[in-house]
This record gives structure tokens, sequence and C-alpha cells, in this order.
């Protein structure tokens, strides 16, 4: 699909991508996206700041930013496949307050996984939100009987699978959040999505 096409198709998509990269850029270059203390300054998790200061708005900031090019690059080439299919069968507010929910929901299980654990790291990402996105599309496949678009059940449990392994393998992944997130999004998915015939086909 060209850009033009999927634009008209998910402009939401397509904005909150070009958010995260805007503000990954602006991170860049007002102190480095992978410098823990211009991350804190700018809007990423920490517990404490959360819990005890009560800066929950935190938890919606930290979504749009990414530790360096690689954590933006992954998860950006995932909103992009994904999204913008279940923003066709969910429409443009549905979708954006899934994904903005789901951003919440994953940063909000993470954080309290994190306090009671004791481990007061600093967070960011869409993760959170990516992983809703996937979570909805598996309702949304489900509830259409197996096929949605272009997807199946097996297809969307499969990259979910594969997502979530990476995430298991890789080193300083917010897995709770990617939990979180895939949870949130597909009961909210349940709420949002009545099912019915299919949109056009990408």
């Amino acid at each position: 699909m060209d850009p033009g096409t999927y634009y008209k198709k998910a402009p939401v998509n397509t904005a909150l991508a070009a958010a995260n990269i805007l503000f990954f850029l602006f991170l860049e270059t007002h102190g480095g996206s992978e410098d823990t203390g211009t991350m804190l300054n700018y809007g990423a998790v920490y517990g404490p700041l959360v819990v005890y200061e009560g800066e929950y708005w935190r938890l919606l900031t930290s979504a749009f930013m990414h530790f360096g090019i690689t954590h933006i690059a992954n998860n950006m080439l995932i909103l992009l496949i994904m999204g913008g299919r279940l923003e066709q069968v969910l429409g443009h507010a549905r979708y954006l307050l899934l994904y903005l929910l789901s951003a919440v929901g994953g940063n909000a299980f993470s954080l309290w996984y994190c306090m009671r654990t004791g481990d007061f790291s600093v967070c960011a990402g869409a993760s959170g939100a990516v992983f809703g996105v996937i979570g909805g599309l598996l309702w949304a496949v489900i509830r259409n009987r197996g096929r949605l678009l272009d997807l199946n059940t097996k297809q969307v449990m499969i990259f979910g699978g594969l997502s979530f392994y990476y995430g298991m393998t890789a080193e300083g992944i917010d897995n709770a959040a990617h939990f979180g997130g895939a949870v949130a999004g597909f009961l909210l998915c349940m709420l949002l999505y009545s099912g019915g015939g299919e949109p056009d086909r990408y």
C-alpha cells in the first residue's frame, strides 16, 4: 500500500507514529533519548515519582518516548503493520481510545509490578500501546470467526507470540508493560468492537 492510501485508511495510526517519531527527535536534540536524566525530565515513568509524588501523567507521556533508535524502530514497525488494520475495523475515535488506554494500562501494570519487586527503573516506550493493538486484533479476529481483512487467528497469535518471545529474551525490555497492554487491548476491543461486515481490504 502506498503512503497516501495508508494515511486515508489509518490517519490516527499515522499521526500516532508521527508523534512518537517527532518526540524521539526532540529528545535526541535535548539531551539524548538514551540519557536517563533527560528521559526522566521529559516524562518517563519512575515509580516513586508516580506513586509518591502523584505524577500520574507519566503513565501517558512515557508511551511516546523511546530509548534509542532501535527501540523506536521496532515499536513503530509493528505499529504501522498492525495498527492500520485495527483502526479500519474499529473506526478512528475508538482506535485512538484503545491505543491510549492500552498505553496507560500497560504502564500502570508495569508500575504495579515494579513497586512489588522494588525495581525502580526508569521506563518508557510505546510497547504497552503496541501490544494493546495486538491484543485488540486478536479479539477482533476471534469475533469475526477467525478471519479479519488479510489476517486470521493463527497469524495474530504467532505474531504476538514472537513479539512476547523477543521481549522475554532481550535485555532491558519491560515485559510487564507488554502483558498489561495486551490484556487491556483485548478487553477494550471486546467493549468497542461489535464485529459484523468487513471493511475494505488493504
